[in-house]
This record gives C-alpha cells, structure tokens and sequence, in this order.
C-alpha cells in the first residue's frame, strides 16, 4: 500500500511539471501585419508581443506567427487560408483586415463592396470554426489620423467596422476594436488634428507608438480569451 502511494505521489508530482503547451497563433491580415514581423523602420507590433511576453515571463505560453501580405483585402485572405493558416493547425486566429477593402476603393479603384465584404468575413470565420480554431475579430484602425472626422475615408471604415462588429455578436466571438480605441487615442493626443505622425507614418502603417499599442490591444485579447 505504502509503495502504490509512493507511486502514486512520484507520478502526480512529475504530471505538475509537464511542460505546457505553447498556444500558436496566427495574426491573419495584409501589410500591418506583413510589418508585424519585421524590424524596418520600426519594430513591428507582433515582435514587440514577444517582447512583452518576454519580459513577463509569459513566452511558453503563445506561439505568434504572422500571416499579414501587403495589399490583402479579405477575400484574398479567403483564398489563402489552407495554405497560410488552416495548413499551420493554430489554436488561435486574429483575423485583421478591412483597410484595403476600404482604402483601395479611392487609392486603386478596387477595394471590396460592403456586401461581399461581410459575405467573405462570415466565410473566413465559418472555416476556422469548422475547425474549431478559436477567432478573434479586429476592426481597421485609420486611413488618416484627422480627429474631427474628415479624413475621406471615415465613413467608409466605420460602416465597415460596424460590419466586423455585428459578425462578432452574431457569431459570439470576441473582438478588438481597434477603430475606437484608436479614435479615442487621436481625440486625447491630436489637438493639432494631424493626418499622420501621431501613431502612423503615413497614414494607415504603424510607427513606433502604433505598434506598441498594437501590441497591448492584441495581447489583452489574447489573454481575456477563454
């Protein structure tokens, strides 16, 4: 009896130290995130969650992996998924698109509908829940850093982040909002009502601040999901 405790005791104490499991995530987008990873001009906002997880000792807990190509709108997220997310079996995916959709309406004379731009989206979460990967939504920050709601584009981005908003709540998934916390950031820290250089620099990229507050929306995200 004593020996069946011993054993008992010896294999509970070396289950408590098996190693966990890094959750990996995949941060699914276009140029942002394509930055993400890099250290260009900046320190993209993915590497600087590493740096954070880090520095709080929390590095054994997420994999982050960045899937972001430059241009991307969403159904060109669509047509990549097997090869660039489903492939990479993640247990996590922030999908973090839509400035392209809008962006590319004026700048190239494309961008996407409103109504296909929601019929993709549903498409993108339907796969990864077919999966069971879980899905975090995000809405597009800026296309222009003016306050007072005149950048041209300001309509657009917000019907199109009240888009991403509704399929959060229809879906029940969490969501960043990163168009209000980004406006809410302008409103406090651009009285001079600039269109760039206060967290972009040049408009719709991150500079350093851009990225770092990134970098906290995203792991608070990460962290509040269950």
């Amino acid at each position: 009896m004593k020996k069946l405790l011993l054993i008992i005791t010896i294999v509970s104490i070396a289950c408590s130290f098996t190693p966990q499991k890094k959750k990996r995530v995949i941060f699914f987008g276009d140029s942002i995130t394509e930055l993400g990873v890099k250290r260009d001009r900046y320190v993209g906002y993915i590497l600087k969650m590493d740096s954070i997880l880090k520095a709080e000792k929390k590095s054994d807990q997420f994999e982050l992996i960045g899937s972001g190509i430059s241009g991307n709108k969403v159904y060109d997220l669509y047509l990549r998924m097997e090869e660039d997310v489903l492939s990479k079996n993640p247990d996590i995916v922030v999908v973090y698109v839509g400035v392209n959709d809008v962006w590319h309406k004026t700048l190239l004379g494309t961008g996407t509908d409103a109504d296909k731009f929601e019929k993709f989206y549903q498409a993108i979460i339907d796969k990864l829940k077919t999966r069971n990967i879980k899905v975090i939504l995000c809405t597009p920050a800026v296309v222009g850093e003016k306050n007072d709601m005149s950048n041209p584009l300001d309509g657009d981005l917000n019907r199109y982040s009240n888009i991403i908003r509704d399929l959060a709540k229809k879906n029940n998934l969490p969501l960043i909002d990163l168009r209000k916390k980004f406006l809410d950031y302008e409103n406090k820290n651009n009285p001079e009502n600039k269109e760039k250089e206060v967290l972009t620099y040049d408009k719709v990229h991150m500079n350093d601040k851009g990225n770092q507050m990134l970098a906290e929306f995203m792991l608070n995200g990460l962290n509040e999901l269950k």
